[in-house]
């Protein structure tokens, strides 16, 4: 639901007045999967708040891209966040995953709002832990965790996310994300079939829970 009465039900904590400022402001639009909504480099005109969907952030570095985690409902990106207090330019590429709305806050009321509005802060500190704990783990899977671990934990979350099994995947796009070669992907996911941990298809990949 996206109607401005699960808005108030959902937000209710941020207060009537400035939840009526941001309906009063705000868009909400509907954008098809793998749409681009932020890319490196861009001045960040827009806060979004996802209400329905799922979002990928990642960074790039040259042709290799490293997922750093989702938006899901009712949450934010706190890197945009952070890009507009600051008027700094975007340091993330921000993706809908599958076909998702987002209320969309325009980006110079912002900083506003965290002065005459402190429960706006509620929402951002959370995003903050939220983020930070995810990007810990990130860096401990890069630290300590082998390929085949990464890429099984890799997958899991993805299950999680889109709460899908079979999930409709590429080597190339896993590789991608990964920050690794089509080619390692493509050997170790044959490892894991083998291991009986999953199952290729044609066109996706079909994890065995446990």
């Amino acid at each position: 639901m996206t109607d401005e009465y699960s808005i108030r039900l959902k937000f209710k904590y941020l207060g009537n007045e400035l939840i009526q400022e941001i309906l009063n402001i705000s868009d909400i639009k509907t954008f098809p999967p793998h749409t681009e909504l932020v890319r490196e480099g861009q001045y960040i005109k827009i806060i979004p708040i996802i209400l329905t969907g799922l979002v990928k952030v990642f960074t790039q570095f040259f042709d290799k891209e490293l997922l750093l985690y989702y938006i899901k409902p009712d949450q934010s990106c706190i890197m945009s966040f952070s890009s507009c207090l600051n008027n700094e330019q975007s340091k993330i590429f921000a993706i809908t995953e599958e076909e998702t709305t987002i209320l969309m806050i325009p980006a110079d009321k912002v900083a506003r709002w965290v002065i005459e509005f402190p429960t706006i802060n509620k929402l951002f500190y959370q995003q903050y832990d939220l983020r930070y704990s995810e990007l810990i783990e990130t860096v401990n899977q890069l630290l300590n965790h082998k390929l085949d671990k990464r890429l099984l934990d890799y997958l899991t979350e993805k299950i999680n996310v889109t709460r899908k099994n079979p999930i409709k995947i590429s080597h190339k796009e896993i590789a991608a994300e990964l920050g690794t070669a089509r080619e390692v992907v493509s050997r170790l996911l044959k490892k894991l079939e083998k291991q009986n941990v999953l199952k290729q298809h044609h066109d996706s990949i079909e994890l065995f829970l446990t």
